[in-house]
């Protein structure tokens, strides 16, 4: 009931661990680990699939806990174990590798449970039920519920886990690798773990690497990090010198951008990557089909090889010229004021703005209503159904929440600084997801 995961295939391991199979079996650095099958959920947890609940209200959350609760089988217990003792005694990433999950139809960004800075067999065995619990969360459920999407083979959801050496990365991030040949490599890059970045707490560094090796960056302003501390995860505060300081020089971002290349060569497509820097070694975390075009980027002033800070991108909007991501500006006579951002997912959208601070927020959203939050955890998944629109504080574009707003064409702008202090809940306002600005009528 345990497979290496150098031997992983999709058809019994899901697309997450497939792809790290692949780039593993391609000689490409991934950190070593295993992963528990289908048939190893289908043992523990098969008569509770979920994929066979007739959609009563009630029955996901039942399923749920009961899957959460449940211990796993001796025998799974004792191969989990003998696994376990191969890696070593250290600290361990669980992560979901769900069916239907990474392809090139639907990403599933974030949608299921991950787990960072786990040790020992007891905890990675909860966390295993956890990883299988998340198949029935309201997010992944929404997630599944949407137009286009199936659940895996027989429309069933089956899921996979993942066990790996977890990393304390210095810095991490994401990158989108070119969608044709010659043409730029995004990244986004901060301190410490990933989930920072794709989680969208934090608006990382951007990167656009040339195929000629040129590179054009955005510093941001990097104000937390999360990083181990023991058996823990902690939210840092990152000291005032590293804040603006990038993340990765342009050696690093040229590197990575190859080794995005080698990614995209050995899976047959552009890729969805999530990568750590690690001792000073780049590693791969993840891979997946790039599933939605990212925004056009409005031209850089830097140089190419120089930084410009996140304030000294420009916008452009109707009556509003060279305005700086955050400010807002009034044109002569124009009854309406402007805040801009990144462009995070492309369209335009006129509605309500609803301030969603958290999740005791969620019933008041309408559909048609654009949220206005300090950032968009994967938990909101459901929400993206009936908004027209999002606006985060902070947040970068390869983020799992934009990755889903593009999916569901959704307009998005991303890292408007006090977005949810400025803009008034009720509001008319208009975002445009292309040119990333937010247009608010006077008071």
């Amino acid at each position: 009931m345990i497979v290496p995961l150098s031997e992983a295939e999709a058809a019994t391991c899901g697309g997450k661990a497939a792809a790290l199979g692949a780039l593993l079996r391609a000689g490409l650095p991934v950190p070593g680990g295993f992963v528990l099958p289908f048939a190893a959920y289908r043992a523990a947890a098969g008569d509770l699939d979920p994929g066979r609940l007739t959609g009563e209200p009630g029955d996901p959350a039942r399923v749920r806990q009961a899957i959460a609760a449940r211990p796993l089988p001796g025998a799974l217990i004792g191969a989990l174990e003998r696994a376990l003792a191969e890696i070593g005694d250290v600290p361990v990433a669980v992560r979901s590798s769900a069916s239907g999950e990474d392809t090139g139809r639907a990403s599933a960004a974030g949608q299921h449970e991950s787990f960072l800075a786990v040790r020992g067999a007891d905890e990675v065995a909860g966390a295993v039920r956890a990883c299988w619990a998340s198949l029935v969360s309201p997010r992944a459920v929404a997630y599944r519920n949407a137009p286009g999407h199936d659940g895996g083979p027989g429309g069933d959801p089956l899921m996979a886990v993942i066990v790996q050496r977890h990393l304390d990365a210095e810095v991490s991030g994401v990158m989108f690798t070119p969608s044709a040949p010659g043409g730029e490599t995004e990244i986004e890059a901060s301190w410490g773990l990933g989930p920072s970045v794709v989680g969208g707490t934090v608006t990382p560094d951007s990167y656009r690497v040339a195929g000629d090796g040129t590179v054009a960056r955005t510093v941001a302003d990097k104000r937390t990090r999360l990083d181990r501390r023991g058996g823990r995860l902690a939210v840092l505060d990152v000291p005032a010198p590293d804040r603006e300081r990038p993340a990765l020089d342009d050696a690093a971002a040229v590197r990575l951008a190859r080794l995005g290349g080698e990614v995209a060569a050995a899976l047959g497509g552009p890729q969805d990557v999530e990568w750590a820097i690690a001792g000073g070694r780049i590693w791969l975390l993840q891979a997946r089909p790039i599933t939605a075009a990212l925004p056009r980027r409005p031209a850089r002033d830097a140089a190419p090889g120089a930084s410009a800070t996140a304030s000294d991108t420009p916008a452009t909007a109707t009556g509003v010229a060279n305005t700086a991501p955050g400010v807002s500006s009034t044109a002569p006579d124009a009854p309406a004021v402007a805040l801009s951002g990144t462009p995070g997912s492309h369209g335009t959208a006129t509605g309500a703005a609803r301030i969603v601070r958290g999740p005791r927020d969620f019933g008041r959203v309408r559909p048609g209503d654009i949220l206005v939050c300090p950032f968009t955890d994967p938990a909101w998944t459901p929400l993206l159904r009936i908004a027209a629109g999002v606006v985060t504080e902070t947040g970068g574009v390869l983020s799992h929440a934009a990755i889903v707003a593009r999916e569901r064409a959704i307009p998005a702008v991303l890292g408007v600084p006090d977005a949810t202090g400025r803009l008034r809940d009720g509001a008319l306002i208009t975002i445009d997801g292309t040119t990333g600005t937010v247009t608010a009528a006077t008071p």
